[in-house]
Formats: C-alpha cells, sequence, structure tokens
C-alpha cells in the first residue's frame, strides 16, 4: 500500500482466521491517511477477495456494508447518513477463504454472513482506533506549535514592560527574554 499511495499515516490489521458455516476465511484490513489525498472527498475504498480485486455490486458486498455501518466519526472522520466517510483515506478490504462466499456466480461481491461481518467490522474497528491515536496526536502537537507561536510572539513585549516596571537595563531585559525563551524551548521538549 506504501509503495502506491503516498500518504502520513498507515495502519493495517490482520484477524485471525474464523470459520464460517464449515469455512475458514481470514479478513485483512488496511487504510492510508492523509498526504495527497482529497480531505474533503468520500474515501476510496478498494474491495479484495483472495487477492482479486472486486470491482462491481459494491452495495451488495459485505465488506462495504460493514464500512458503511461503522461509526467513522468516533474516529475522527466525517460521515453522513448511508454514505462512505469522508477524508484523506484509502481503505483496502481484504476477505481470503478456500471458498469465498460471492453473492453470484460472477464473484462481484461478498455474501453478507453474520461471521463475515462481525469479523471484518472488528477489523475496520481496530484499524480506526489506530487512526484515532494518530489524528489526536497530530491535534494536540497542532495545538501546542499553536499556544507556543502564540507565547513567542509575546515574549520581547514581557521584557520591555519588566524593564519599564523594575526599572531594569537593557542587558537586564535580553537576559530576561533569553530565558523566557529557553524556558519555553525546555518545557517543548518534556
Amino acid at each position: 500500500m506504501q509503495e502506491q499511495i503516498e500518504a502520513d499515516f498507515y495502519a493495517a490489521v490482520s484477524r485471525s482466521p474464523a470459520v464460517y458455516r464449515g469455512n475458514p476465511f481470514q479478513v485483512e484490513v488496511g487504510l492510508a491517511y492523509g498526504g495527497d489525498q482529497g480531505a474533503d472527498d468520500l474515501i476510496s475504498l478498494f474491495r479484495f477477495a483472495n487477492r482479486v480485486p472486486l470491482l462491481y455490486q459494491q452495495g451488495g458486498c459485505a465488506v462495504f456494508k460493514s464500512v458503511m455501518s461503522t461509526n467513522w466519526k468516533a474516529y475522527g472522520l466525517q460521515q453522513s447518513r448511508g454514505a462512505l466517510p469522508s477524508g484523506p483515506m484509502t481503505l483496502m478490504a481484504h476477505v481470503a477463504s478456500v471458498w469465498v462466499p460471492f453473492t453470484s456466480e460472477s464473484k462481484e461481491a461478498v455474501a453478507s454472513y453474520d461471521e463475515i461481518v462481525r469479523e471484518m467490522k472488528l477489523a475496520l474497528q481496530e484499524v480506526g482506533r489506530k487512526l484515532a491515536r494518530h489524528v489526536k496526536r497530530t491535534q494536540r502537537r497542532r495545538d501546542a506549535d499553536r499556544k507556543r507561536a502564540y507565547i513567542e510572539k509575546y515574549i520581547p513585549h514581557i521584557g520591555i514592560a519588566l524593564q519599564d516596571i523594575l526599572g531594569l537595563s537593557e542587558k537586564q531585559e535580553v537576559e530576561i527574554v533569553e530565558t523566557l525563551t529557553d524556558t519555553l524551548a525546555r518545557s517543548r521538549k518534556m
């Protein structure tokens, strides 16, 4: 995925094998978030069954239904009711099995068996939690940088005000400004 999609964050999950109607299967989900992907567009969803892309009948597929029923707002994406989430993300979902339950002979969509939908939803939630951690961490970093820039903007004015109030010399004012700047830089490292 990293070779094909330019993004800031990647996450992947492979669920443990499970069984539906006596047939083993495994669900894998990967996502790429950020980068040059459109932030206002719907996410790109790629569905696979045994490493073969499923190009048609997206609405009738268990993978699509699982993505739609997941609450992506909890993971930092916008989602309108009845639509894919919107944000700078590409999502890939894969169902591997010795007997993939397709909806028809044309093999265009995975059938909605409860076990498959449950495993797909659990994989989506797990990768969603990783995405939420990344989004929150990025937001905290952005907020801290904004606060730091705001404080740095007023440090020279604080030095001038202290010089006027306390009657300090120019050299003492420069030392105070340097001390405040150094304190701000050390507090950022912690």
